[in-house]
């Protein structure tokens, strides 16, 4: 669960985005200014990042604040479910990223899967809509959707030994068999949550 001073440092920030984007008055854009300020200060005093990063970071987001949107691809085989190494931190995850301009959600799920696993798949539907805030992830500076979507495996042989740009080794994995996750992506409750999904072919759409 997120802690609420970052909830709040975050929904600030987006005030001073919107603040800075769209007003012409001159004192507001001071006034906005400070805002912004205020919210890097918040992240400053709970964190270890230093205030130049943050302020960075934030500066960067320009127009009206919107939540950012992560889309995972779930892949089932004889019981097991698909999940791909990460290189950035050697921990595993369902395959998936940023959704990307000019794809749907569908496209997007079959299109990670098959750059970071290897993997032929097709959409089958949608299993979860979870807000990150609401689940055990570390903290994050943005707020994110995360949208899960079960694929059918079609083909393909996997990654080989060479691995892709961002992971490095793929495998199907049991519920009691799960590896060390890399938990900004999947947490370990979520992950067991898709297997009831096979368990329970009708079991509705969850939504936070």
């Amino acid at each position: 669960m997120e802690p609420q001073w970052l909830t709040w440092a975050k929904q600030i920030q987006s005030i001073a985005q919107a603040g800075l984007a769209y007003s012409r008055d001159v004192y507001d854009l001071e006034r906005f200014g400070m805002l912004r300020d205020l919210a890097v200060e918040i992240v400053e005093n709970h964190t270890k990042a230093g205030r130049e990063p943050i302020r960075l970071a934030f500066a960067s987001e320009e127009g009206y604040a919107t939540p950012k949107v992560d889309v995972r691809g779930v892949v089932f085989r004889e019981g097991r479910i698909l999940l791909v190494r990460e290189k950035i931190d050697g921990a595993w995850s369902l395959p998936g990223g940023w959704a990307d301009i000019g794809l749907s959600p569908s496209e997007i799920a079959v299109k990670e899967i098959r750059e970071e696993a290897g993997y032929d798949t097709e959409a089958v539907r949608l299993l979860a809509v979870m807000d990150k805030k609401f689940h055990d992830h570390p903290p994050d500076l943005w707020h994110i959707y995360k949208i899960f979507i079960l694929c059918r495996l079609t083909g393909g042989e996997g990654i080989g030994s060479e691995g892709t740009l961002e992971t490095s080794d793929v495998g199907f994995f049991g519920p009691d068999e799960l590896p060390e996750l890399s938990v900004g992506r999947n947490t370990k409750a979520q992950i067991l949550t898709m297997f009831e999904f096979l368990h329970d072919p009708h079991k509705a759409v969850l939504l936070d």
